[in-house]
């Protein structure tokens, strides 16, 4: 009988692992309904992008619309969409640290998801 003692801590285990992964499925899916902003120029380029980094609109103010000042324009576009993208990535990291506390495990572990 020593054996099925084993078996137990198996079957546990792989129930964990099954928990773990749908978990994690619905969390990705949570991260990809989930919209985080980020800006430059004091608010005039704001992008859009989910919590999984993908890129979902701009807002541009008008005003800067002025052609002499393209560069500037192209600049701060980029600017805003690395500030969203920066804080797409707080987030995910955020969450999936939220998960590993959740489920007992040692901080900053990294998961393979």
């Amino acid at each position: 009988m020593f054996g099925l003692n084993g078996l137990g801590d198996m079957s546990k285990m792989m129930k964990q692992a099954q928990d773990l992964q749908t978990k994690m499925t619905e969390l990705q899916e949570e991260l990809g309904r989930t919209i985080v902003t980020g800006e430059a120029g004091a608010g005039l380029v704001k992008a859009r992008c989910t919590a999984k980094g993908d890129l979902t609109g701009l807002d541009i103010d008008p005003s800067i619309f002025v052609a002499s000042e393209k560069e500037v324009v192209e600049d701060l576009i980029l600017a805003a969409i690395k500030d969203a993208q920066k804080n797409a990535a707080d987030r995910h990291q955020a969450e999936m640290s939220k998960m590993t506390a959740d489920l007992g495990l040692p901080a900053g572990m990294k998961l393979p998801f």
